[in-house]
């Protein structure tokens, strides 16, 4: 949605100028002058309650940088989890929710399923992260390995593009 001179919001559609050759040839005229239908707006400038939220993000995000330093040399080398596999359950379940529901949105040709596929490739991408660099040496590192490459990074890299495609055909 573009904002108008006029203040009102509405759809800006694309439209197709001839240059000057074009339309005279066509018409039977000697000369024609190609008058642009609407010029581009400027992009309108963010809401004040949106620019204050971006710039509490970006406050927060450089407030951790100083805490990464902190688990950086604080965390203990090996730790033990007592609900260990509802994690790993409880992530797959929503890798599976998120899969299902963009590609029955997908299929349905509802937009909605950017939301979903960007939600799910990252949480592919969280998955494969963690299932590589907390995999004991060997037999098990080559398992979290290969379901890295084989099926949750292309499978986040698929969710990914689904979402781009769809914001971008929206702008």
């Amino acid at each position: 949605m573009k904002e108008t001179a006029d203040g009102k919001r509405g759809k800006t559609m694309r439209q197709p100028v001839l240059c000057d050759e074009e339309v005279a040839g066509a018409g039977g005229f000697d000369r024609a002058e190609v008058i642009a239908l609407h010029e581009e707006a400027e992009e309108p400038r963010p809401a004040r309650g949106m620019r204050r939220a971006g710039w509490l993000l970006v406050a927060c995000g450089l407030a951790l940088l100083p805490w990464l330093c902190v688990l950086a040399t604080g965390l203990p080398a090996t730790a033990t989890a007592e609900h260990w596999p509802v994690a790993w359950v409880g992530l797959d379940a929503l890798e599976a929710l998120g899969l299902i529901t963009t590609g029955l949105l997908a299929a349905r040709g509802d937009r909605r399923h950017a939301l979903t596929a960007a939600a799910t490739a990252t949480l592919l991408g969280v998955d494969a992260w963690f299932d590589t660099t907390t995999a004991a040496p060997g037999g098990d590192f080559a398992t979290a390995v290969a379901m890295a490459l084989g099926a949750e990074l292309p499978l986040a890299a698929l969710c990914g593009r689904l979402a781009l495609r769809t914001l971008s055909r929206s702008a």
